[in-house]
């Protein structure tokens, strides 16, 4: 499977090869930290399989807002640091309470594992596939565990009163789902599926359809621009409020499938572009 984070910009900037059987919460933090690109990324959405209480701490601590649609929020536990019972409104939602002396006791190995993941002596994904193989033998899993429910807890506090959260992580995952749309058109040879034995090939198959979409969201990114720009010059309204909901992704008009003619004498020169469709009514 090709694990791949979008920007707000709809832009893919990290693809990684992964399992089928794998949780998709290992890799998030992979795209996160080595992304090799200018994008500093403040906010991450993901969908309910792509958290975890270890994810929840560790991004805490590497300095990223996690906002995570989690399916069946109404059984999801709250943890409190005391007796619940403090809480009567929260009664039915408190699951428990907080192991805070397990992250006293190893919050210097806590600390160590954040510095090195975000060093790169040792990738986010490793770490999660080993923390969550015995969490409960595991010092440092327990401690790192109590620390995410921390952070669980006030993310689903503030998921239940902050509205605007609420529609910024629905229009996140909506981009990546539309995304997803666009690859797997553009993946048609083979009906997306990937029938290379190397992990090798598998990576280069990733990064090709990464660079198709990219060059198919640039594309409709420049024509989408000088589209709104003719508007303006014809003195045709133009709510600039609305320009932040257009979507490049779309693909009915790109040619996916049939036969390619590159003809020497229609090259678009250097600067120039293609003329602009318009829609006549008779």
């Amino acid at each position: 499977m090709f694990y791949t984070h979008i920007s707000d910009q709809y832009a893919p900037f990290h693809t990684k090869v992964v399992n089928v059987g794998v949780r998709d919460s290992t890799y998030v933090l992979d795209g996160l930290l080595y992304h090799e690109s200018d994008l500093r990324i403040e906010e991450h959405y993901t969908d309910t399989a792509g958290f975890t209480d270890h994810v929840f701490a560790l991004m805490h601590l590497l300095g990223f807002r996690f906002a995570p649609r989690i399916r069946d929020l109404k059984d999801t536990k709250l943890y409190a640091p005391k007796n619940g019972q403090d809480y009567s409104a929260l009664q039915s939602m408190i699951g428990g309470n907080l192991n805070i002396k397990s992250i006293q006791t190893h919050w210097d190995e806590i600390l160590r594992l954040a510095a090195s993941i975000k060093q790169g002596t040792v990738t986010a994904s490793l770490m999660l596939r080993k923390l969550g193989s015995y969490p409960r033998q595991n010092g440092l899993a327990v401690a790192l565990r109590e620390l995410g429910r921390i952070e669980r807890t006030l993310f689903i506090l503030d998921w239940l009163q902050n509205v605007e959260l609420r529609r910024r992580v629905h229009a996140g995952l909506n981009k990546g789902e539309a995304r997803n749309a666009l690859a797997r058109a553009v993946f048609f040879n083979r009906l997306g599926e990937i029938r290379d034995r190397s992990f090798e090939q598998q990576r280069y198959r990733a990064s090709g359809l990464n660079l198709v979409t990219a060059a198919i969201v640039l594309w409709n990114t420049v024509y989408l621009e000088r589209a709104v720009e003719k508007l303006r010059e014809l003195d045709k309204p133009v709510d600039d409020a609305l320009l932040q909901y257009l979507s490049p992704l779309g693909w009915e008009h790109i040619n996916l499938t049939g036969d390619y003619i590159w003809r020497q004498n229609r090259k678009i020169e250097e600067g120039q572009f293609r003329p602009l469709r318009t829609t006549e009514k008779s």
